[in-house]
């Protein structure tokens, strides 16, 4: 999974053009990217969702709320058929039984970078990353490259050190429209071992897919 795309599971445009994107996996969302008012309306349409994105062949996840409409959600996603889920705030090792499928855990506050091996261990987790934005907005902080490398690396170690993929970009994944700067930044981010990258804007799909895969020389090498 070199590029993975959040789109908002209320948007049927978005939803629709998804599979035309080239994205290796699909993030559906029902957390940040759907105002109140419609969040029971992406909840309801999730199963048509999940098959339309994944016509083109890419993996499905979706990522949940974290208040009291989670256990809503997760049904929802088991309902519906997805790959695995994407669930923000992890910290928490013992609240991710409540996840039958693959997780890609998002570390959004400092105890959890400092704890997120803990979390890594959790045998349904799948993948590491930060959520940028959450984090820099806990520690009132401004998400820079320089503030956000060092819990970047911190929760990449983590899941390279239990064997989970490490997803991210050791900069803000809004920062999408200059396209050298985030190919920069993601060639960057695969010579520390990244596996791969979520995308908010499908621009930036064909740069992760190509910056996180082998090149020629290297597969020759191999």
């Amino acid at each position: 999974m070199r590029s993975l795309l959040y789109i908002p599971a209320h948007n049927e445009r978005f939803v629709a053009k998804a599979r035309e994107r080239g994205a290796d996996a699909i993030i559906l969302d029902l957390e940040d990217g759907v105002p109140p008012e419609h969040k029971d309306a992406a909840r309801n349409a999730l199963a048509a969702a999940v098959r339309s994105v994944g016509l083109g062949g890419a993996k499905v996840l979706v990522r949940v709320n974290t208040d009291a409409r989670q256990a809503g959600d997760i049904a929802a996603v088991m309902a519906a058929g997805a790959f695995g889920f994407v669930v923000p705030k992890a910290h928490d090792p013992q609240a991710l039984d409540a996840f039958e499928l693959p997780i890609y855990a998002l570390i959004e506050t400092p105890g959890a970078v400092l704890d997120a091996r803990a979390v890594a261990r959790h045998p349904r987790v799948m993948a590491l990353g930060i959520g940028s934005e959450d984090l820099t907005a806990v520690l009132g902080a401004t998400p820079t490259q320089d503030v956000l490398r060092f819990p970047s690396l911190m929760v990449h170690y983590a899941a390279k050190a239990e064997g989970r993929l490490s997803f991210g970009l050791m900069q803000s994944i809004a920062d999408f429209a200059d396209v050298e700067a985030l190919r920069r930044a993601a060639l960057v981010a695969r010579s520390h071992g990244f596996d791969g990258a979520s995308c908010v804007h499908p621009s930036a799909v064909p740069v992760l897919n190509e910056a996180f895969a082998p090149s020629a020389e290297e597969i020759a090498w191999a």
